[in-house]
């Protein structure tokens, strides 16, 4: 039987957390699905990469999150929290620093999340039984509209 990893330090603390659950706790997001959802929608990256929400985290670790009005924000995760903590302490689980962009750069990202939204499936999951006939007549190539 495998052994599983535990991911406690020496003095019982815990040294890694999911990502979605952090986020919340350090009021980033009002609620956990939002930080979910805003995983999902691939706006949160942990040390350059593209995080899921499962993502485990640790102290240390670098988050650069878009925002609504598309700046970047790197947060440096310093702390972890276990439990809900009022927003004045929230604020000491990170290290905030505000990323400029120029305005070509602003305008090459538009171009990079207009062309990743025509890749993204526009429905999660199994297609209902009326988008899967509408995928079979444009496989046929029969027009939808006859």
């Amino acid at each position: 039987m495998p052994e599983k990893k535990d991911n406690r330090h020496e003095n019982g603390e815990q040294t890694v957390q999911r990502l979605d659950k952090w986020l919340n706790i350090s009021c980033l997001f009002k609620t956990r699905a939002q930080a979910t959802k805003a995983c999902d929608d691939r706006k949160v990256k942990v040390n350059g990469d593209v995080a899921k929400p499962a993502k485990m985290i640790k102290a240390g670790d670098i988050l650069t999150i878009k925002n609504k009005n598309g700046t970047f924000v790197n947060y440096t995760v310093t702390t972890l929290a276990f439990k809900n903590v009022s927003a004045k302490d929230a604020r000491s689980l990170y290290i905030k620093e505000e990323i400029e962009l120029t305005d070509e750069a602003r305008e090459l990202m538009k171009l990079h999340y207009k062309s990743l939204k025509k890749l993204k499936p526009k429905y999660k999951g199994r297609p209902t039984k009326k988008e899967r006939r509408k995928m079979d007549n444009l496989k046929k190539g029969s027009l939808p509209w006859t």
